[in-house]
């Protein structure tokens, strides 16, 4: 029989003595440690040469502050006037929802009560006039809700794109050098 040797399982070797000034470090790590290194220094020189170009720019002054927080406050204007726009929409588009459901309502009942005294052949027809006149109601105020609906949101659309293209023409204002 071949006799067969078996190394110790990592837990139980037992740790090399740190000795003083020396750290156990795997093997590469000082591969590692250097290309770490060389990744800082090229970082920090590809940092320094965009701060130079930058610097050899020739942009104009940025505005101040106080112009800065006039075109922002205007922004969250436009952003306020058109929420407050969908919002009123909304609440068109449900308050005439509710009118024509109500409305809905009362013709049902009538109709039930109509059908109730109808002999069976009249019933039959009256039900199939009725049906014809709640599915011509019914594509009736689906294309008053989306009328409604769309106005809504393109006022709303309107007053942001106002605001959009009011900023783009401050910002082009900003960068036009002034000849002073």
């Amino acid at each position: 029989m071949a006799k067969t040797t078996s190394k110790p399982h990592p837990a139980h070797r037992p740790e090399p003595k740190a000795t003083p000034g020396h750290t156990h470090a795997a093997p590469g790590a000082a591969a590692v440690d250097e290309g770490i290194t060389d990744a800082f220094a090229q970082a920090r020189k590809a940092a320094e040469e965009f701060t130079r170009m930058f610097g050899e720019m020739n942009l104009p002054a940025a505005p101040g502050m106080d112009v800065l927080m006039r075109a922002h406050q205007r922004n969250l204007d436009a952003m306020t006037a058109a929420n407050r726009i969908a919002l009123e929409g909304a609440q068109t588009v449900a308050r005439r929802n509710l009118e024509i459901m109500q409305k809905m309502m009362g013709e049902v009942t009538e109709a039930m009560q109509a059908l109730a005294t109808d002999a069976p052949q009249a019933k039959a027809a009256r039900q199939a006039a009725r049906a014809k006149e709640v599915y011509q109601h019914a594509v009736s105020h689906a294309e008053e809700m989306a009328d409604l609906i769309r106005r809504s949101n393109a006022e709303a659309v309107q007053t942001l794109n106002a605001r959009i293209a009011a900023a783009m023409d401050e910002l082009r204002a900003m960068m036009t050098p002034r000849n002073d």
